[in-house]
Order: structure tokens, then sequence, then C-alpha cells
């Protein structure tokens, strides 16, 4: 189905649904003017309605970041200050076939996940709360002393929902069709761990609701659905795989395999 001088799109598989936070979540920014008694972390917004909203950056590199871990992939590229991710040219590569690499490193295959950045539902937030989010208050405790350090964090209260949420899966050989599961796993991972700052504290637990999927194929970029792949949690979209690969797998892969 592909070949290493020929690179050719079969078909992509579009995921779209909400993110729920379960707590609140803080996704942070830096501050553009220093304000006495101001918050301390302000969390990331539009700049044009000032909504909260969580960039598919950070969604996407959550994800990779616990796939890596789960895979025990050498942590051998470094991208900033004590930060490492993996990064290797293998076409088979579990990690990167899906998440890709850094633009200046050669690659053996294109990415095939695109995470699109999700935007707060604004109406998910009560009223009453100012500016949609809340402020946390913490406190960090001298260990010789005891004296504490109080601080500010901002957040999006728990209850808050984002969405659409929407994920673009690209298909280039019949392989891909398996790893798009893959995808789902590594949602699975967060919905277990944690998204943005301050995890260890609370923050950041999060589902992922109401989820639905559409194919479209080939060169007519025709568009398929299914009500067996709508509406779904992420549980019962992991319980559905088998099916799931099955159903994309006759849309995609031409009549006779690569």
């Amino acid at each position: 189905m592909n070949n290493a001088k020929q690179v050719k799109l079969y078909g992509r598989v579009i995921l779209t649904g909400t993110i729920r936070l379960r707590t609140g979540l803080h996704i942070g920014t830096s501050k553009d003017t220093l304000e006495i008694g101001g918050v301390d972390g302000p969390v990331i917004r539009n700049p044009v309605d000032r909504l909260p909203y969580i960039p598919g950056s950070s969604l996407k590199g959550k994800m990779r970041s616990l796939w890596e871990k789960v895979n025990g992939a050498e942590q051998n590229k470094s991208i900033g200050k004590d930060v490492t991710i993996h990064v290797c040219s293998k076409p088979d590569c579990r990690v990167c076939s899906i998440y890709g690499a850094p633009g200046e490193e050669a690659t053996a295959a294109p990415t095939r996940l695109i995470v699109r950045d999700v935007p707060m539902n604004p109406d998910s937030v009560p009223s009453t709360v100012v500016d949609y989010t809340e402020v946390k208050w913490e406190a960090a405790i001298d260990r010789v002393t005891s004296a504490a350090s109080p601080r500010q964090m901002e957040r999006v209260p728990a209850g808050a929902t984002f969405g659409p949420m929407e994920m673009v899966f690209s298909i280039y050989m019949e392989e891909d069709v398996q790893r798009f599961t893959d995808v789902l796993r590594a949602l699975q991972l967060v919905e277990d761990d944690f998204l943005g700052g301050q995890g260890s504290r609370g923050s950041g637990k999060v589902s992922f609701e109401n989820l639905a999927l559409t194919v479209k194929v080939g060169a007519e970029y025709t568009e398929h659905t299914d009500d067996r792949f709508r509406g779904k949690s992420l549980k019962d979209l992991v319980a559905l795989r088998g099916e799931l690969v099955e159903w994309v797998r006759g849309l995609v892969v031409p009549s006779g395999g690569a």
C-alpha cells in the first residue's frame, strides 16, 4: 500500500468529541503585566474572546509523553532545558509513526496525527464564576523553618467542558488502520493521568465524552459514518476497537490489500 518512493494518502479518520473537567484545569501562560495582588499562574486564553482553551500541542504532547513511557521509548532528543523526547527514523516506530518528529529531524514517514486546539464551552461554567476561572491558593512550605509562602493558581473549574475536540489521523499504509487504536489507548492514559499543570496536587483530571468517528476516503474524499461509533464514551469506543478496525479497513484499504 506504500513504498519508499511514494507517499499516498488513502484516507483519514476524524475523531471528534468533548473534554470534560473532573477537577480544575491549569494550562498556564506567561503574564503580560505584573500586577500587585495578581494571580501568580494565569491560564492560557484565546486573545480574541478571552476564553480559556486547551492547546492542541498540550494534549498531543501529553499523549505522546505517556505513550513513550508505555513503550519504554529511549529519551534521546533534547527539545529544551531538561526536556527530552524520543525521536528515531524507524518507519515502524510506535511513537514517531503517529506523533512525528521535530521539523529539523529527518523522518522515514509523515506524521499521522493532528490535534486541534479545543475551545471552552462558556455555557458549561456557571454565571457566578468570574471570568470563567477560579483561583486556587497553594502554599510552599520551607522544610527548615516551616514558613509558608502562599501563591495563587488560576484554574478552569471542575465540570467545565471543552469542544469540539478534533483529531485527524491520516492513513498512508494498511498498518495505519491498526495504529489508530493506539491513539485511543493514549487517550485512556491521559484520562488516568492528568492534563496541564499541578496534576500531582489534584488538577487536570479529564474525561473524553460524546466521541464520534468520521472516515474520509480516497481522492474523492468521500465521507462515511456509522452509528456504532457515534456518541460513545472512550471506554465504549475502545471496547469496539475490533469492529472499528474492520470498518475503517474495509473503507480505506484497496481491494486486495496494499
